[in-house]
């Protein structure tokens, strides 16, 4: 995939065969694996090809406050894409603090650049929560706040992506006392739509389908009522957790190290959050390695993506199964019926009754009339 750096981005057409020494074919190629990364068909990565070959390869304004950078970490370990595809030929990475060689002065200028030129089409993405307490003086940039610094880019942005739970709904700066105030970029931004992307660290490939189908299409993905891409966060991990064969049939690891936890039996007595956690950790792996996710090395899950599990409820606490479905619940072979009152049963047998006797009173005449037809002749 490295050899879709070169191509071209301006003026230049997908059916260009030679670009920097990369062919057309490859290129596809590239962009078709990018897509099915994110679980979207090959023809939108054709789309992606034919969008950055025209030049149309959005802004984004990528802002860090109160964080450990472990979100765009992750995202520099993808892949498929590799991040260095998606700056280079998908989208304009025009301000990251971690990634930019510029400093000072030349950075504060590339963002007001960046926020001038591509004023209401830019992707903003804010990693990291936000301190409100005292005016937000917890966390200044350039002499500014980041209370300030969010909404005045979000402000002119297309589209805002809130990337992990810090910037979601304030991540652990948010636990209680909360001393700066913490919050996330959608209690911030109040009345705008703003993606959000949970996660400790989120799995960057949720990242990139939001930002690829916004770079391509101008559009964002159906969202949940939190915000978050019902594509990644759709679904509780207790769906389609590889361990959910052990839970169904009953076989627990009861402490750490035990025989059941050797032979990777289901977590959940040990305080898995996975029956109330939505998120695609299950399916969707990270950084391409299968099985390296917490509950794939043995640990449970401890709702990262959750505002109202991390860091609120004890780590080895179990939880309810929130609409346990099959084969959580299977229904019983021989169901048990409804029982009968006994007025029920009275009135039953009253029409019954009825019944039997309007029948037998038919029977008898309908037997009469045989009779006087059968004489007559």
């Amino acid at each position: 995939m490295g050899k879709a750096r070169g191509f071209p981005i301006s003026g230049g057409s997908v059916s260009d065969k030679e670009a920097s020494g990369v062919g057309r074919r490859d290129f596809l190629k590239a962009c078709t694996m990018a897509a099915a990364a994110v679980g979207l068909s090959a023809s939108v990565g054709k789309a992606w090809a034919e969008a950055a070959a025209k030049g149309l390869k959005p802004s984004v304004i990528w802002l860090h406050f109160q964080e450990c950078t472990g979100c765009t970490e992750s995202l520099l370990r993808t892949s498929h894409p590799a991040v260095a595809e998606l700056i280079l030929d998908l989208i304009s990475l025009d301000y990251h603090e971690t990634l930019f060689a510029a400093a000072g002065h030349q950075a504060e200028d590339a963002l007001k650049s960046a926020m001038e030129k591509g004023a209401g089409k830019y992707i903003c993405v804010v990693e990291g929560g936000i301190p409100t307490k005292d005016g937000g003086i917890y966390c200044q940039i350039a002499g500014r706040t980041a209370l300030d610094m969010l909404k005045e880019v979000a402000d002119k942005a297309g589209a805002i992506i809130a990337i992990g739970s810090c910037a979601s709904w304030g991540g652990i700066q948010s636990a209680d006392p909360n001393p700066t105030g913490a919050k996330g970029a959608p209690q911030i931004l109040e009345g705008k739509t703003v993606v959000t992307v949970p996660g400790c660290p989120p799995n960057p490939y949720n990242f990139l389908g939001v930002a690829l189908q916004y770079a391509t299409f101008g559009t964002l993905p159906a969202l949940d009522k939190l915000g978050r891409p019902m594509f990644g966060y759709g679904r509780v991990i207790h769906e389609d957790c590889p361990r959910r064969p052990h839970f169904d049939a009953g076989r627990f690891v009861q402490q750490f190290g035990d025989e059941g936890h050797r032979l990777g039996y289901c977590l959940y007595k040990m305080g898995c959050k996975g029956p109330v956690t939505h998120a695609n950790c299950s399916i969707q792996d990270f950084g391409e390695i299968p099985g390296i996710w917490p509950v794939g090395i043995g640990h449970p899950c401890v709702g990262c993506t959750e505002q109202a599990i991390l860091w609120q409820l004890p780590i080895a606490a179990t939880v309810e199964i929130e609409h346990p479905t099959p084969p959580a619940l299977y229904p019983p072979i021989s169901p048990e019926h409804g029982g009968v009152s006994p007025v029920a049963t009275g009135v039953a047998g009253l029409v019954g009754g009825a019944l039997i006797g309007a029948g037998i009173m038919a029977s008898k005449k309908l037997m009469a009339e045989d009779k006087a037809t059968t004489k007559e002749e």
